[in-house]
């Protein structure tokens, strides 16, 4: 899911910077792989990650978590 798009730029460089949330039933390090694995599927060049925040589903009879999620800022370059 991408929910904002964000361009940066430099004197040698362009890139592009998304907002995406990956969710994983294992582990936030698997939320932020999944959605990482979604996005080059359609995104060539990307450069790296920086996570934003991490929730969790929790189920109510139980009280273990049952869905981690990542929200993630995912850089990747511009091709001229």
């Amino acid at each position: 899911m991408i929910t904002t798009i964000y361009t940066m730029s430099s004197a040698s460089t362009i890139g592009e910077i998304v907002e995406l949330v990956g969710s994983s039933d294992k582990s936030w390090e698997d939320a932020a792989q999944i959605a990482v694995k979604e996005a080059v599927k359609t995104i060539r060049n990307v450069h790296g990650i920086e996570v934003l925040d991490k929730t969790a589903k929790v189920d109510p009879s139980t009280g273990n978590i049952k869905e981690y999620r990542v929200g993630i800022k995912l850089a990747f370059g511009i091709e001229r």
